[in-house]
């Protein structure tokens, strides 16, 4: 196959159910984790915000990542997981039924809500020279990927 100068064209290819689960974690101090849980959090409420903010990412994923088509989605959840004292887990799951498959989406999403997060409690995680020595993101992945043909 020879090189693509720009985006891949579907025309030709059906509409078909797709849907993909994206998954990261977020490591935080266990104080921060308390203050989430609690409502604490002078900016808000963390849970939500990040929620609204991995639904606007993966709305706006074409104008992100370059070679994304815009998708007509018909489901998008976000959820998220306390794990032990100082990990959040955020999941993202996009469905659609299109031309196209929907994981670059949900990464978008999760990095997005976990950005949103650090950004919320990022006065809690810095240490006295403004770093973040403790706080970082991982394993973010696609957990599950589905076509229905």
């Amino acid at each position: 196959m020879g090189k693509i100068d720009g985006m891949i064209d579907v025309t030709e290819k059906p509409e078909v159910y797709r849907e993909a689960t994206a998954s990261g974690i977020i490591k935080l101090k266990p104080t921060t984790v308390s203050r989430i849980v609690k409502g604490e959090i002078e900016k808000g409420d963390v849970f939500t915000t990040a929620r609204v903010a991995g639904l606007l990412a993966v709305k706006n994923t074409p104008q992100i990542i370059p070679h994304c088509h815009p998708i007509p989605y018909t489901g998008i959840t976000v959820t998220f997981n306390v794990i032990g004292d100082d990990r959040i887990k955020a999941m993202v799951k996009v469905r659609t039924t299109w031309k196209t498959g929907v994981e670059m989406d949900a990464l978008t999403g999760v990095m997005a809500s976990l950005l949103t997060i650090w950004d919320m409690v990022k006065k809690y995680e810095k240490d006295e020279h403004g770093n973040y020595p403790e706080t970082f993101i991982e394993e973010v992945r696609v957990e599950e990927k589905v076509k229905l043909e």
